[in-house]
């Protein structure tokens, strides 16, 4: 990788998870930090009440356009957290997959978390992240 982002992987640990355990950024580097991307359209309503994938497909669609505001993309992702408003570990599973696919090739290190609720009415999906882009000049 030629970017600031630098994943790291443990040989000791678990090859089962789908992501990097750790994560460098080296400088120079601006870091970016997001907001939880929900699953909104852009008059704010909820997309897909009731269906986590579909949630978590918008939410990473926001992700990506608010970190191209920032100047970033998805492969300077150094850290995400997923949060799911559900028990069922089959839709944790679920949201995960859409994420996943999301980065393609790339895969930062990430936490995945049940919740009770989320702030918007019907949300069931919020993704944060962090990024680090090259500073140039």
């Amino acid at each position: 990788m030629t970017g600031p982002v630098h994943l790291i992987r443990a040989p000791e640990l678990s090859g089962v998870a789908e992501y990097a355990y750790a994560a460098a950024v080296s400088p120079p580097a601006r870091l970016v930090f997001t907001a939880g991307a929900c699953p909104l359209d852009p008059e704010g309503r909820t997309v897909a009440p009731g269906d986590p994938t579909a949630q978590a497909r918008q939410a990473m669609a926001n992700l990506t356009t608010a970190l191209a505001a920032a100047g970033a993309g998805l492969a300077d992702v150094v850290k995400t957290t997923v949060f799911v408003a559900s028990s069922d570990r089959a839709d944790l599973v679920a949201v995960w997959q859409v994420v996943r696919d999301a980065f393609g090739d790339q895969d930062p290190p990430s936490t995945l978390l049940g919740v009770t609720v989320l702030g918007y009415p019907d949300q069931l999906v919020e993704v944060e992240a962090v990024a680090a882009v090259r500073e140039v000049g």
